[in-house]
């Protein structure tokens, strides 16, 4: 199996703020929206290089959505932020109505999603954002990894025309991407080749995903590791090369296992090549308050979860 280390450790929130201001210096249109989140959102490097070019809205988020879906009409490249909680379930009549049914050109850029919110609780911890944004026709959905390609990301979606949902995190996690990455919409990467399961990860489960594939590794089992950083469009030409090969799939997101990722996987193999599939994600309940690493263990959102997953999954394959 490939290694990989790190020597440093960011959020990936952090990563949405590096990336605005770089897309901020490349693009002039590009213009930024916030509901009173900025520290949250790590917006502040973004306003202080461009204060014309920023919008501080105030805890009105629906008004937010409403008047950056106005601002693509005058040729401008909004990005919205807030939690990703506020930023879908609170708003998403706005952004059914006044950005995926007009297919406005608005980033919707949402943070502390998943558990990893931690002490903020159920309220705050939506595990349905994924769901509820793929649904929308012509939403792209993102959910990157680490630092580097939560940047690399904001980036991208500057450059690409068309609502965009852009999925990140509160928690600080390794950073083990490359700093100069050129990151594709709809394109999976493989972290690591392997022949005997294929595991499929997104967001914050893909550095869990490669600690499972070490475990896994001594005990013999040869994991293929694949980052799908964009759920929608899914790379499905990456998902059925894996599985001919493995035959068998653990699908691994921190998001309800209703809606996200596994089911896109899922409908993937029943179309196409029904094979066992094992789903590591949230099983249809909300989260608690608690620290972020406690709840990720409480729900089985780890590399152990993965490894008891990959267990299964094999023996179901016969394997």
């Amino acid at each position: 199996m490939k290694k990989y280390t790190y020597t440093e450790q960011k959020d990936t929130r952090s990563g949405f703020g590096a990336g605005l201001l770089e897309a901020g210096k490349r693009n002039p249109n590009v213009v930024a929206l916030c509901a009173d989140l900025v520290g949250s959102l790590k917006m502040e490097a973004f306003i202080k290089e461009f204060p014309e070019r920023f919008i501080q809205t105030g805890i009105a988020e629906a008004n937010m959505i409403g008047m950056a879906a106005g601002l693509t009409i005058g040729g401008k490249i909004p990005f919205t932020g807030t939690f990703a909680n506020f930023s879908t379930g609170r708003v998403y009549d706005q952004i059914r109505q006044s950005v995926a049914y007009s297919d406005k050109n608005v980033k919707i850029c949402a943070s502390h999603a998943g558990l990893t919110l931690g002490e903020d609780g159920a309220t705050h911890q939506i595990l349905e954002d994924i769901g509820l944004m793929k649904m929308l026709p012509g939403m792209t959905v993102i959910n990157p990894c680490d630092f580097n390609q939560t940047k690399a990301a904001t980036i991208a979606i500057a450059d690409y025309h068309g609502p965009v949902y852009l999925r990140f995190g509160r928690p600080v996690m390794p950073i083990f991407t490359d700093a100069d990455q050129k990151f594709e919409i709809g394109k999976a990467w493989t972290v690591n080749e392997g022949k005997d399961v294929s595991i499929f990860a997104t967001g914050h489960l893909v550095w869990e995903a490669i600690k499972a594939g070490e475990i896994l590794e001594s005990m013999g089992i040869d994991a293929e590791i694949i980052n799908i950083h964009t759920i929608k469009p899914l790379d499905v030409e990456a998902v059925l090369k894996s599985v001919a090969k493995t035959r068998c799939v653990v699908t691994c997101e921190e998001h309800n296992r209703l809606g996200g990722l596994g089911d896109s996987i899922a409908q993937v193999l029943v179309q196409n090549d029904p094979i066992p599939q094992e789903y590591v994600a949230v099983n249809d309940s909300f989260g608690e308050s608690g620290v972020p690493a406690q709840l990720m263990e409480k729900y089985g959102l780890n590399d152990v979860s993965i490894v008891k997953a990959v267990q299964k999954v094999m023996q179901r394959a016969g394997k």
